[in-house]
């Protein structure tokens, strides 16, 4: 049966407590660090040797949907009637509206420490304790806005310059790449400021805490932002009918990207999926 994704903001107070609950469950459950394990594991940069899965390469979209399906997939093992919401960031923008909430995700870190002091995420109730990460501390971490180097999330003209690029993307099929709306989406830019950090990016800057570099799904936000995101390539597909993943073909040998890219038809890691069968969603869920 399809099931539906909606808008965060959207929810009912019962509907935010089971998501909520389903998420500590698959918490205590152990199940949660595993999915933090592994986007560690895949999130390679384009200075890194061997293939580039998750991050800075045309793969970031069919990457996260199952990436997303997995999680979702262990939160109804616990709630069937729950699913993953999205956070549409160019229209909930202030640090006090959904997902910010007490009864969602609990607000901003702590001036002192950055860390999360409300809300059920909260150290303080024992139920998320940071077990896997790329530096010490046992609590969730948040910056909002990062006051040191202000910046702003994306606005809905930023997104739409993403949506409005017909090509799904170009080479040299990474974090340089000018064209292309997978990463004029994912957002890897140049210079320092917003031009460095766009959409996607920006949006994990913005957070800021763990939502900086891979183990940025220790904030349980990293999976409404990643559904929204996903809710933009379905959108792309329908605006540009016929659009389809590239590259179509592997890059030969000799190409700087020669076995460093998943073209269309081939696996995927860890699952052994291809892009290809991932570029449908409808027999699975739809966005409300």
């Amino acid at each position: 049966m399809v099931y539906t994704r909606r808008d965060v903001s959207t929810l009912t107070r019962a509907e935010r407590r089971r998501f909520v609950g389903a998420l500590l469950e698959v918490k205590r459950r152990g199940e949660y660090d595993e999915f933090v394990r592994m986007h560690i594991e895949y999130y390679v940069s384009d200075g890194e040797g061997g293939l580039r899965t998750a991050h800075m390469a045309p793969s970031f979209f069919p990457w996260h949907r199952r990436f997303l399906l997995d999680l979702e997939q262990a939160l109804r093992r616990v709630d069937s009637g729950v699913s993953v919401p999205y956070w549409d960031w160019t229209r909930d923008r202030t640090t006090s509206s959904a997902p910010w909430t007490a009864d969602l995700l609990g607000g901003n870190g702590r001036r002192s420490d950055r860390q999360v002091m409300t809300g059920p995420f909260a150290y303080a109730h024992g139920k998320w304790r940071i077990r896997e990460a790329v530096t010490d501390g046992e609590f969730l971490t948040r910056e909002f806005g990062r006051p040191q180097a202000p910046m702003e999330l994306p606005t809905k003209r930023e997104l739409d310059s993403a949506l409005a690029d017909p090509v799904y993307d170009t080479a040299p099929w990474n974090s340089t790449s000018s064209k292309g709306f997978r990463n004029r989406l994912e957002g890897w830019g140049s210079g320092s400021g917003t031009t460095a950090w766009r959409n996607h990016n920006r949006v994990h800057r913005w957070v800021g805490g763990h939502m900086l570099g891979g183990a940025s799904v220790n904030d349980p936000v990293f999976w409404l932002h990643h559904a929204f995101v996903d809710l933009q390539w379905s959108r792309w597909q329908k605006r540009h009918r016929g659009a389809r993943y590239l590259p179509a073909r592997p890059p030969g040998p000799g190409d700087e990207q020669y076995e460093r890219i998943v073209a269309r038809h081939e696996k995927l890691p860890p699952w052994g999926v291809t892009p290809d069968e991932l570029e449908d969603h409808s027999r699975i869920y739809r966005y409300a």
